[in-house]
């Protein structure tokens, strides 16, 4: 099941959240104080579950740039098991019909992810929190 909802909806926003310290903080040792910012206000979160286990995450907001898409996380037990992939179609259903530019910075190990759902790579990799990264955008 995936779940669609905002900021304001506190417990599918805490189970959520409790998935990216395990990812993003414990595996990739990202500050905790990056990881967590002012954008979950604003943002449009997701939340994938299967028994009602969360077992992925993903949020997207809009920016002067267009749609950017952020947070995607999977706990290492949960990864390979197409959990990434149906998120992230879930969430392109919801922002491709907002007709805006789609974009993302994908870490170095999931930019095949996203080649595989319509993304390219544009320009050179860059570093953001400590981890090789590039720009991605979607391309209809």
């Amino acid at each position: 099941t995936i779940l669609h909802f905002t900021y304001s909806d506190k417990a599918l926003f805490e189970k959520a959240i409790a998935i990216r310290p395990e990812v993003f903080v414990e595996e990739l040792h990202i500050d905790a104080a990056l990881e967590n910012d002012e954008f979950d206000a604003i943002a449009h979160h997701y939340l994938l579950t299967e028994n009602d286990i969360p077992m992925a995450t993903a949020r997207w907001r809009e920016t002067s740039k267009g749609i950017k898409l952020e947070r995607f996380a999977v706990p290492a037990k949960y990864r390979n098991k197409g959990f990434g992939s149906l998120l992230l179609k879930e969430v392109l259903k919801d922002v491709i019909p907002l007709s805006k530019p789609i974009y993302l910075h994908s870490q170095h190990t999931a930019v095949n992810l996203y080649l595989k759902n319509g993304f390219v790579a544009k320009g050179d990799a860059f570093e953001e929190a400590g981890i090789k990264h590039y720009h991605m955008e979607y391309q209809k």
